[in-house]
């Protein structure tokens, strides 16, 4: 049973802690906060050991009645593996706690690739970071586009990808973040960071992303535009989709034509905090004309990235070394499709 610790219990931090508490070869040993808040008492209330990032504050959390273990000094001693889901800028600082204490770390899609050196996809790269120290899950827009271009790859023989991002403004719970009431180039100019994001667990593919930024806080929207190297037919590709798990064909016509019906059927799943795991692709905008495939799919920003975590620690800590029976193991742990 492999030690993990969860250094920021913040959006994903929390997904990720549940998701490792799920598995049978893994526990949680510890999370962190700065700040004695909601999320804090929330994870002592589940049993969760809470430490603290700034020691200055022990205080506070005492006077909060938010009992602590002790500093993220003490709990990264503790661990085998390190899930740093702390806010971006302060990666670097902390890469160097863990290798002071020789404990393996995986981060998240918001820090740089030349980070670690290393970026993680479960379908695309998974043993390149099998046994290795210092990883990182990319994001969430690169995980959805990774998952499903590298599930359509061996059909298609894919050639050149261009791909729009219609990108959510904010989390949920993030209130001082826009836009309000506009569309907004993100980043104004192209290529974005998505396509180069990709190629870090793809290699070599030619993607040309571009992202705006608009009013909701819901999901993230993709439209690519794929040119093939071969004849594919839209069964096909429907068939090839169908079959790969942590992918779902979403049809319009069966009330799911919009980002918000897609959170309320996840809610229907009864998972914990409502979160959709899976990539969902509507299953009327595939089509094929002239040698490029099209497709719409969304992304659930707060949870894709979950079981990719729980996939990398199998393969740093050399728990699994084949992808698809750690993906099994994760998925059905966690009731993914």
């Amino acid at each position: 049973m492999k030690s993990v610790a969860i250094n920021g219990y913040g959006t994903i931090g929390k997904r990720v802690a549940d998701a490792v508490e799920s598995q049978n070869d893994m526990k949680i040993i510890g999370v962190s906060k700065t700040r004695p808040n909601f999320e804090a008492k929330a994870a002592t209330d589940k049993g969760y050991n809470l430490y603290i990032g700034i020691p200055e504050r022990k205080q506070s959390f005492k006077d909060s009645g938010i009992e602590i273990a002790g500093t993220v000094d003490d709990m990264i001693k503790e661990a085998d593996i390190i899930i740093d889901c702390t806010p971006g800028n302060i990666g670097r600082e902390n890469l160097e706690k863990y290798k002071k204490e020789g404990v393996k770390a995986i981060y998240q899609g918001g820090e740089d690739h030349d980070l670690t050196g290393l970026s993680f996809n479960s379908f695309s790269n998974y043993d390149d970071s099998y046994g290795a120290n210092y990883s990182r899950v990319v994001s969430c827009n690169t995980t959805g586009l990774t998952r499903t271009l590298h599930t359509l790859n061996p059909l298609c023989d894919i050639k050149k990808v261009r791909a729009v991002m219609v990108r959510r403004g904010s989390d949920p719970s993030e209130v001082k973040k826009g836009p309000i009431n506009a569309i907004v180039p993100n980043p104004p100019k192209i290529p974005s960071h998505h396509g180069p994001d990709v190629k870090t667990v793809m290699g070599k593919v030619d993607i040309t992303t571009l992202a705006l930024l608009v009013p909701t806080t819901l999901m993230h929207q993709h439209n690519l535009m794929v040119e093939i190297n071969n004849d594919v037919n839209i069964d096909e590709v429907i068939d090839v989709l169908e079959k790969r798990s942590r992918v779902i064909l979403a049809e319009a016509s069966s009330g799911l034509g919009s980002t918000a019906e897609l959170m309320e059927y996840a809610k229907e799943l009864g998972r914990n905090r409502n979160d959709l795991y899976e990539i969902p692709v509507w299953k009327e905008s595939i089509n094929v004309v002239d040698n490029e495939l099209f497709y719409m799919q969304a992304v659930h920003q707060e949870s894709d990235v979950v079981p990719e975590n729980i996939d990398a620690i199998r393969a740093m800590l050399e728990m699994e070394s084949d992808n698809e029976k750690s993906i099994s193991k994760t998925n059905k742990a966690m009731g993914i499709l």
